[in-house]
């Protein structure tokens, strides 16, 4: 009488659960190696139990190298058409971009003028409309251009001015007065000199201490000349 067919659903029970997985991780190892063996296959095994327990079997040296391989075969294929999705994708964006360049390379020559043929009566119309409306935009974007580099140049001719009245300012406050500038009377000394005969010259005398800034040779003479005149009149003459 053969064994009936076993229901695929959880134990309940926790021992009849272990006692089954230890059964069946064992056959399971079993047929790795059995497989590795007869097929000369490449077989790796890992199993984790409920608590954590880690099993496994590798055919090769390494079940480092066995996992760097399965990597590289397996997400090698989907990197291969990841790639090529990202390439149709780029060629299609590609494809959007040109057609969009294209247009705006023709609207660009309807503005200038080019290529109006096929256009209608209402279609120059709205052509004619838009040119105008930009035209008014140009237009006023180059007067608010112009009145905002006129409102620099006042802003500047007003900082130079101020500039100028401050240093006018500085230079009124520096300057000397008027009243040092003024030359002090000179007491020059002189001696009287006595009358002398006609045709015969002496030569003034001249003091060393005189000051800067006045004549004091004028005014020696003018009391000298006045100090010699006679009682008639008349003077000597050697002042003549």
């Amino acid at each position: 009488m053969g064994r009936g067919k076993v229901v695929l659903k959880r134990i309940e029970n926790t021992i009849n659960r272990q006692v089954t997985f230890a059964k069946r991780r064992n056959g399971l190892l079993k047929k790795a190696y059995e497989l590795c063996i007869l097929c000369d296959a490449e077989v790796a095994l890992i199993i984790f139990s409920n608590r954590g327990k880690i099993y496994e079997f590798c055919s090769s040296s390494s079940m480092a190298k066995t996992i760097e391989k399965y990597q590289r075969c397996s997400y090698g294929a989907m990197e291969g058409s990841q790639n090529s999705k990202q390439t149709q994708s780029s060629y299609e964006e590609y494809v959007r971009l040109k057609t969009k360049v294209e247009v705006l390379q023709q609207y660009q020559r309807n503005l200038l003028g080019e290529d109006l043929g096929h256009f209608s009566t209402k279609e120059l119309e709205q052509l004619e409309n838009q040119v105008d409306e930009s035209l008014k935009q140009i237009r006023s974007t180059k007067t608010q251009f112009m009145l905002d580099q006129l409102s620099e140049l006042r802003r500047k001719e007003q900082i130079m001015l101020e500039t100028n009245e401050a240093l006018r300012s500085k230079l009124s406050e520096g300057a000397p007065s008027l009243s040092s500038w003024e030359v002090e009377p000179c007491n020059v000394p002189y001696s009287r000199q006595p009358p002398q005969s006609e045709g015969f010259f002496v030569p003034l005398e001249c003091n060393s201490t005189l000051q800067m800034g006045c004549n004091p040779v004028a005014l020696n003479e003018m009391n000298v000349a006045a100090s010699a005149q006679t009682g008639n009149g008349l003077f000597p003459g050697w002042m003549l």
